[in-house]
This record gives C-alpha cells, sequence and structure tokens, in this order.
C-alpha cells in the first residue's frame, strides 16, 4: 500500500510540474500585421486618420482561436500620431467584457501629440493623469487603463475581441499608425484537474492489471 502511494504521488508530481501545469503560461501577442499566430486582419501597418469630433470612430476586430484557456494578465500597446490626446477615447472588449482604454485624458500629456504607450495592469500611473508636453508624443512609459485590464482575467480568451478608437472635439486631426494585443493565457482550473485526474487513474488502473496478474500466476 505504501508502495502504491508513493507511485501516485509521483504521477501528481510529473503532472504538476509538467505540460499542463497550471503556471506555465502561454503568451499570445496581437498585432494588426499578424505577427501572432492567431491574429486575422489587415495589413504590416496603420495609416487609419481618426474622423475628428465624432462617436463614430473606428474599430478593428481580432479573433483568438483557442480553447480551454482562462487569461492571466493582458497589456494593450498603442501607437497614434498627430491630433491632440486630450480627444481620443477608446476601448476594448470581448463578449460581455468592456474596458475603456482611454477617455479624453486630462493630464499635462492631454496637449500632447499622439501616443507611443502600452497599458498594463496593476501600475501606479494612470493614463488620465499622465505628465506630459504640448506637441509631444507621449511615449516610453507604462500607464494603467482607465478601466483596469485585469477585468477580462479568468475569463475565455476564446472569439471576437474588438478594439474602437474615437476623436470627441474638433480642431485636431489623429492617426492609428499600429496597436497591439497581448494575452497571457492558462490552461482553465477544471482541465488541469482532469489531467491529474486522469493520470491517477491510469496508475490506479495499472497497479490493478499487475495485482491480477499476480494472483494469475499464484494459482
Amino acid at each position: 500500500m505504501e508502495k502504491i502511494k508513493s507511485v501516485l504521488a509521483a504521477v501528481t508530481v510529473g503532472i504538476v510540474l509538467g505540460d499542463v501545469r497550471p503556471a506555465t503560461a502561454a503568451l499570445y501577442n496581437f498585432s494588426n500585421g499578424g505577427s501572432g499566430p492567431l491574429y486575422t486582419g489587415g495589413g504590416s501597418s496603420l495609416s487609419q486618420v481618426i474622423p475628428d469630433n465624432t462617436l463614430a470612430g473606428v474599430a478593428y476586430a481580432v479573433n483568438f482561436g483557442a480553447t480551454g484557456l482562462s487569461i492571466s494578465d493582458i497589456s494593450v500597446t498603442l501607437n497614434l500620431s498627430g491630433g491632440y490626446n486630450g480627444d481620443i477615447y477608446a476601448y476594448l472588449s470581448h463578449g460581455s467584457q468592456i474596458a475603456v482604454l482611454l477617455n479624453q485624458i486630462n493630464g499635462t500629456a492631454a496637449s500632447g501629440s499622439g501616443f507611443n504607450i502600452t497599458l498594463v495592469e496593476g501600475t501606479a500611473n494612470s493614463i488620465q493623469t499622465a505628465s506630459g508636453s504640448a506637441g509631444a508624443v507621449l511615449s516610453g512609459t507604462t500607464f494603467t487603463a482607465y478601466n483596469n485590464l485585469n477585468t477580462f482575467n479568468g475569463t475565455d480568451p476564446n472569439g471576437n475581441w474588438t478594439i474602437f478608437f474615437a476623436d470627441l472635439s474638433a480642431g485636431d486631426t489623429s492617426t492609428l499608425t499600429g496597436f497591439s494585443i497581448s494575452i497571457t493565457a492558462v490552461p482553465e482550473p477544471v482541465n488541469v484537474a482532469l489531467a491529474i485526474f486522469g493520470g491517477l487513474l491510469a496508475v490506479g488502473s495499472g497497479w490493478r492489471w499487475r495485482q491480477q496478474g499476480r494472483a494469475e500466476v499464484m494459482r
């Protein structure tokens, strides 16, 4: 009995430390150029003018084709040129979840002209109150989005995502030159639990088979 307990413990450790352990994260990068293997969309670069002073805006669809995964982390990189930063509104949505990325920022960076930024979870710097200079591109720093991106954590990344941009004030025109969405996803806990159970069941069946074989020999 002690021997079989040792075998089962070894199998459990092997599964947890192997390919199906939940701590093994797979990073999927999506960009408009399709550099990520699961992105479906346009060309290698963007030069999309965001219509001035209208809620109509522009939107891009991104498709994530994977199942059995759960989001553990997400970040968004935005590249815009020209215009007036304080005019821009943007959001990311997936299923019933939505996170506003930019909402007409009001820090000194609002008077800047363009973004080259990454929005992440948990940083102390809010994009809404970012510091910058008039007419300059805001770049080289990570910020928290208007809504925390962790709203997507724990959800299934599979399916369509939408990223949307609008210019809500008149006078200057911004151009979207690129964006990327990086998702870290891990196997859903139920899949890991089933994998562990399956491994234990296989070992248990093998042990019973060996015990039956021994019984036949003893007869």
